[in-house]
């Protein structure tokens, strides 16, 4: 009788449990049996393996082969087991020897040449595994995801026979370092440049409270009046991610696709669902939870255009994530927990026509038409907007004026940096995320700015989650102005910045 143990992972949600292969050859008929919750994927691995085996010219034990993924309650999906199970076939039938393998972990899919194909997770294996101390054996088209980890030792390979060469004869692993391409000038590329917009001064300006404070913002104005445009800039004018938030956020890329594109390495992600997506492609699920389009945008913003044209009970599943930046996905065999901290920037038409309030005089809804049309949003949801503003038609002289020159999305990114460095610094968190002690703290409102603040919400019937909203987002004006204490001026513009709660 032999054993063999081989460590690797399995995935749960963005997190790699520890999954150790046991593999033991015992006297009985030929045959692989694989234990510990295995789903399809994994019990397909027995054929794989045996024809990489063969393929690669190593023996095929001929005894009973029985393989426990341990530990045994914890479901195993996927193909990225096969390449940990061959290596323990071949360390029980003494092909390899057993100490060489110990301080590696190992993922990765065989094909039945021995070829070693990609598997998804990366990312979130390599964490962990640098985490245990220990090297990582991956297929060779997976690594330029994994050199992201700053003292990870990797080992790429593209066939069974290069793992069995390595293990016969050991070397140390060089540490890699990734190649960084710079992530403001690949989110400038990918985004629409502000001195490229012309007039909406206020929309401007609403971008960028948005961009420095990391509110959510809703846009509301006739077709063509450049709300996608304005939406599309956003990446332009936000901060890098830190190494810890690109961490994170490449790490749910990885669980969802076996893809990397390094050039987006720390560029935040900007996605943009259409209005026919479902609650789950939102928000993520499927009986092996996966994430959604609101994990995807994680650190990020989510842009939702035609926002009523959407589901209402699909829009309702945005309240969770919004609030708590994070999002739970439970099934009856298995429950995820996804971040989930977005920016949400939405645009809709006032009206079903689309031109109600516009100068061209065109719209002909009922008043009815116009409150069924936004009533689609509901009342929690719109709570949980900071800023929503109109946007207007540009004018003809306007549109057809000579560009003058006004500020690009580069200065404007400065002033936003600028801005959240010292709020992090200040409270450990941007201005959305003030809550409780720290939101009374540095919102902290003197006699006459509370006097003005109270007429407002009793005259707006505001609720108690609008009025925290406003006060982090005068929070964050008066930060753009470099203000220590909120005033009036900055209680003002943000309450003017609340379109909708002046809408009866």
């Amino acid at each position: 009788m032999s054993l063999a143990a081989i460590h690797s992972r399995a995935l749960v949600g963005i997190h790699a449990p520890s999954v150790v292969v046991e593999v033991l050859l015992s006297n009985g008929l030929p045959g692989i049996s694989i234990i510990g919750l295995p789903e399809a994927a994994v019990r397909e691995a027995k054929d794989r393996v045996r024809g990489a085996l063969i393929s690669s010219g190593y023996k095929m034990p001929q005894r009973k082969i029985t393989i426990n993924l341990a530990p045994a309650d914890l479901p195993k999906s996927g193909a990225r087991l096969d390449l940990p199970i061959a290596i323990g076939i071949l360390v029980a039938s003494g092909q390899i020897p057993a100490a060489s393998v110990a301080p590696f972990e190992l993922a990765g899919e065989l094909a039945l040449d021995g070829a070693v194909r990609p598997v998804k997770g990366v990312l979130p294996i390599a964490i962990e595994a640098r985490e245990a101390g220990r090297g990582l054996i991956l297929p060779a088209s997976n690594c330029e995801e994994a050199t992201h980890l700053r003292g990870l030792k990797i080992l790429p390979v593209e066939r069974l026979s290069d793992v069995v060469a390595f293990l016969m004869d050991p070397h140390p692993l060089p540490v890699t370092e990734a190649v960084v391409v710079d992530p403001k000038e690949r989110a400038r590329s990918c985004a629409v440049d502000l001195s490229q917009i012309r007039g909406q001064q206020m929309a401007r300006r609403a971008l960028e409270i948005a961009a420095a404070g990391g509110h959510n913002l809703l846009m509301m104005g006739p077709p063509g009046s450049g709300k996608t445009l304005l939406a599309s800039a956003m990446p332009g004018i936000l901060p890098m991610m830190s190494e810890e938030e690109a961490l994170e956020a490449a790490a749910i890329h990885s669980v969802e696709s076996t893809e990397f594109d390094p050039l987006i390495w720390r560029s935040r992600p900007f996605r943009t669902p259409h209005h026919t997506a479902s609650a789950v492609s939102l928000v993520g699920g499927g009986s092996q939870p996966r994430p959604g389009e609101v994990s995807l945008a994680h650190g990020g913003v989510l842009f939702l255009d035609e926002l009523p044209e959407f589901d209402r009970s699909v829009l309702e599943v945005l309240r969770e994530p919004l609030e708590s930046g994070r999002i739970t996905i439970s099934r009856a065999a298995a429950q995820a927990e996804f971040p989930a901290q977005i920016q949400l920037v939405a645009a809709m038409n006032p009206c079903p026509c689309g031109y109600h309030g516009d100068v061209s005089g065109k719209c002909h809804c009922t008043p009815d038409q116009i409150q069924r049309y936004r009533s689609k949003i509901s009342g929690p949801l719109l709570d949980r907007i900071d800023l929503h503003i109109e946007v207007a038609r540009v004018d003809a002289a306007t549109m057809t004026s000579t560009l003058k020159e006004q500020e690009s999305s580069a200065v404007v990114q400065q002033r936003v940096e600028q801005c959240r460095t010292g709020q992090l610094q200040r409270q450990g968190v941007p201005n959305d995320q003030l809550h409780g002690e720290l939101l009374e703290q540095h919102c902290h409102l003197q006699e006459a700015e509370q006097q003005f603040l109270v007429q407002a919400i009793d005259a707006l019937r505001l609720s108690g989650r609008a009025y925290h909203r406003i006060l982090r987002l005068a929070r964050t004006i008066a930060d753009l102005a470099g203000e220590e204490s909120l005033t009036v001026g900055h209680l003002a513009e943000a309450l003017a910045l609340r379109k909708m709660d002046r809408e009866e």
